[in-house]
């Protein structure tokens, strides 16, 4: 019965340090954040400064591979689309006129 006694007081240290370690672990991480607090605003405003200038960059670049992606899908249809629209010239040469 003692043993259970001693093993749930080592238990409760345990706890108890580590809970203590956390809370210091907690308040020293507050404090770094506060400290660091204005270099991470300058990131901040340098990281918004810089995709000012890379932002439209980068939004066209996406748009001319866009454009190439689609270019090099359709290439492959355009015998298709060719085809399609003999027929459809076809089709339409026939039909009389409707009148207004």
């Amino acid at each position: 019965m003692a043993a259970v006694v001693v093993l749930a007081g080592l238990a409760f240290a345990v706890f108890a340090l580590v809970a203590t370690v956390a809370v210091v672990a907690t308040l020293f991480h507050l404090l770094v954040r506060l400290v660091l607090l204005p270099l991470l605003l300058l990131k901040w405003i340098v990281a918004g400064a810089i995709m000012l200038i890379v932002g439209p960059m980068l939004f066209v670049i996406g748009l001319v591979g866009v454009v190439v992606a689609t270019l090099a899908l359709a290439v492959p249809l355009f015998p298709l689309i060719i085809a399609g629209a003999i027929v459809w010239a076809i089709v339409r040469s026939r039909r009389p006129p409707v009148a207004a």
